[in-house]
């Protein structure tokens, strides 16, 4: 015997249909992705609630999860006092800003030509172009050091940024990007008299503004986190960078983890700051032209 559905009358709404209830499998999923976010946020908590704590409280065993010895603000003072943090925050910003500038700027310019320019064997020198990326910056330190030596750019932004101006990665990104773009328009805008760099500031780059995010934020997150080369191409303290202080609070003579970690907090306060608001960028540059 079979039953009718109902059928919707005129002036009457249809029957709701009940909503199925969640499946297990998709509770599962939330519970695992929860205590994954936890663990990856553990670290940042720490960090921020380490900074307050006194030498009683991070020297304890167990640790202490919290400031149970009263909360110590004076960290950051201490952190102030020992390195000249106003000067090297500055000098960060800045070879961030270089850095981040150059690399989208010769970015851009390099996946132009790879895309719209005809190129005689630009497969070729694409690949050849990309295998530089394969070379660890460590087997060619030695020369870029000599260089800015004797172009006496030591302890200078200039001497901290130059080596790092061109990226492989970015351009292989850009590139991606610029193959998804419709070729339609490209021959539009040549029948309209637009140049190559009239199409590539004014309507190229603007369409690409999702891989164009994605590149900034990750090359800033890179020049910020940078070490070795701030290392060893600064000397005067005022001309390091906050990653060379942090290092230098805890081979201070008042060496505590609760100060140390407030440099960290200092120092990682802007990164976080970017990932947090420009995660969607990231996500939607990285993925521009994977699907078409």
């Amino acid at each position: 015997m079979t039953t009718k559905e109902p059928v919707a009358t005129p002036g009457k709404a249809a029957p709701k249909k009940a909503r199925p209830g969640r499946r297990p499998s998709n509770i599962g999923t939330y519970l695992i992705l929860g205590v994954l976010f936890l663990i990856v946020l553990f670290p940042v908590y720490y960090g921020l609630v380490g900074s307050l704590m006194g030498e009683r409280d991070t020297n304890s065993f167990p640790p202490a999860l919290y400031p149970e010895n009263g909360v110590h603000p004076e960290n950051y003072s201490k952190a102030l006092d020992i390195i000249p943090l106003g000067d090297q925050y500055l000098t960060s910003v800045l070879q961030t800003l270089g850095i981040t500038l150059g690399q989208m700027i010769t970015s851009a310019l390099a996946a132009y030509a790879f895309v719209f320019l005809n190129l005689r064997w630009r497969g070729f020198w694409f690949a050849v172009f990309l295998s530089t990326m394969m070379i660890p910056f460590e087997s060619i330190i030695i020369p870029n050091y000599l260089l800015i030596s004797q172009w006496g750019l030591k302890d200078t932004i200039a001497g901290l940024t130059l080596p790092f101006l061109a990226t492989g990665f970015g351009t292989f990104l850009l590139r991606q990007s610029f193959l998804s773009f419709p070729m339609e328009l490209r021959d539009a805008a040549r029948v309209d008299g637009a140049g190559h760099v009239r199409f590539l500031f004014s309507i190229l780059l603007p369409l690409s503004r999702p891989s164009l995010a994605a590149l900034g934020i990750w090359s800033a997150l890179s020049a910020w986190n940078m070490y070795f080369w701030p290392l060893l191409a600064t000397e005067a303290p005022e001309n390091q960078t906050i990653q060379i202080g942090i290092s230098q609070l805890q081979s201070s003579d008042s060496d505590s983890p609760g100060m140390v970690l407030a440099g960290v907090m200092l120092a990682l306060f802007p990164t976080l700051l970017l990932v947090i608001f420009g995660q969607r960028f990231i996500v939607r540059g990285l993925t521009t032209g994977a699907v078409k």
